[in-house]
């Protein structure tokens, strides 16, 4: 086997292990969370995690057995915008968001996790041989951005819920 596709394999396993801690940590986060947009937020991000461990396994599989990387369609992932479910809970809630210090540094730590998950993949994209595998990195790397400005604008949120859905739904929550 090329060095090229060791290393390759090497960066697989390695993805698919820190897909699996992030998973854990935000199931964690989720449960100890003490308020219901960060039981979400983390229950979509651990999500998120299983879907990302899932491509780098088949992946991880397909490269193991054919020795090439596989021919997959790279599409940017349109799953639902976690913004909407600011907004919704800020409609529905009939009392003031209490925000824990574990929710700041729950988000924090999931902040600089995604960090470093996105520049991983990043860096993946940019020493991969295989215009596919370029392609797919680099795709990984723009959903870990999402997830990063999701947690950012939770962390907005938990501080001042009003302030933090305007500035994330971009508009007034005035009459006029």
């Amino acid at each position: 086997m090329e060095k090229a596709q060791v290393e390759l394999i090497a960066a697989l396993k390695y993805s698919i292990q820190m897909e699996v801690d992030g998973k854990k940590f935000y199931i964690i986060s989720g449960e100890s969370s003490s308020n219901k947009i960060g039981k979400d937020l983390f229950a979509w991000l651990a999500g998120q995690e299983d879907f990302h461990k899932k491509r780098f396994e088949d992946i991880y599989n397909f490269l193991i057995e054919k020795k090439v990387w596989p021919s997959i369609k790279i599409s940017p992932v349109t799953n639902i915008s976690f913004k909407t479910i600011f907004g919704e809970a800020l409609l529905k809630s009939h009392q003031a968001l209490k925000p824990q210090q574990g929710d700041f540094s729950s988000a924090n730590k999931a902040i600089e996790m995604e960090v470093k998950c996105r520049d991983y993949y990043r860096e993946q994209a940019d020493s991969a041989k295989s215009e596919i595998a370029k392609q797919f990195f680099n795709s990984i790397s723009n959903e870990e951005q999402g997830h990063y400005l999701a947690l950012v604008d939770y962390i907005e949120y938990i501080k001042d819920p009003v302030g933090g859905f305007t500035r994330t739904e971009h508009h007034s929550l005035d009459d006029a």
